[in-house]
């Protein structure tokens, strides 16, 4: 992705943001953001990373191999609806896997790239991409094998959890108090209608930010002053699997999407 079009996208957002108006809703005033970028550039940011995750996608890696030879969970290369499936139990690496994960994966098994050659940057860029195949999927995760299942139990533990210093967890906020602002937003039932699961991965006008659902939860991690899981590791993977499941047959409106 070449850095001049992340430089017009840059003042197109600026643009944007000094052209909206007060909104009492934050969902709508994303549309708006999303409607006056579109104006202005012509393109959002999510098609550039998207662009960026397909030509990494279609890269080799040192062992001469591409993406396409990769298992996702419907076969080698085969990617239509594949996230809307993640995370699931893998039988080659004989564990539960969500997007980020088999991406790294899929680099450092089959294409031989080492773990400390993997830039975050690019596994973020090819997560929207393949994403972007499952947009109008709707959300089917299960519990088929006995590591799905303890998985789930996992994340149901750490959902309900309360700890840190402020004796909060993550049901504090979208179970307890759902629907109060925090700030601008107001508090989101991750569990029941919102379905924030099919939220992420996206672009966060607010900051410039690309985030997959890890990202987003090591930011609420960080919200209320609890150390941070470490990308690709089980506390992340059991909470996504938590709320993967609690929004199957939720359908993909925009993957990846623009948020605040």
């Amino acid at each position: 992705m070449r850095p001049k079009a992340w430089w017009v996208v840059g003042v197109a957002l600026l643009l944007a943001s000094a052209m909206a108006q007060e909104s009492p809703d934050p969902r709508e005033e994303a549309k708006r953001q999303k409607e006056l970028l579109l104006q202005t550039a012509g393109i959002l940011p999510t098609e550039l990373v998207v662009q960026q995750g397909g030509e990494l996608f279609n890269r080799k890696g040192p062992s001469g191999k591409t993406m396409a030879e990769c298992d996702f969970g419907l076969g080698k290369g085969v990617l239509e609806g594949a996230a809307a499936r993640l995370p699931r139990y893998f039988l080659d690496t004989g564990r539960v896997e969500d997007l980020d994960g088999r991406i790294l994966t899929c680099m450092t098994r089959v294409q031989g790239f080492k773990p400390s050659e993997v830039r975050r940057s690019e596994v973020v860029a090819v997560a929207f991409y393949i994403a972007s195949k499952s947009t109008g999927h709707k959300i089917q995760v299960r519990l088929l094998f006995p590591q799905e299942r303890e998985l789930y139990a996992l994340g149901e533990k750490l959902f309900y959890a309360r700890s840190g210093p402020r004796d909060v967890g993550c049901a504090t906020c979208h179970v307890t108090y759902v629907g109060k602002r925090a700030g601008v937003l107001p508090y989101a039932d991750v569990l029941g209608k919102d379905k924030s699961w099919t939220h992420w991965p996206a672009y966060r006008y607010s900051n410039d930010q690309t985030w997959t659902m890890q990202d987003r939860i090591r930011a609420c991690y960080g919200n209320i002053a609890h150390p941070q899981p470490d990308l690709y590791s089980l506390p992340i993977l059991a909470l996504e699997l938590y709320l993967a499941y609690h929004s199957n047959g939720a359908v993909v409106e925009e993957w990846p999407a623009f948020v605040r």
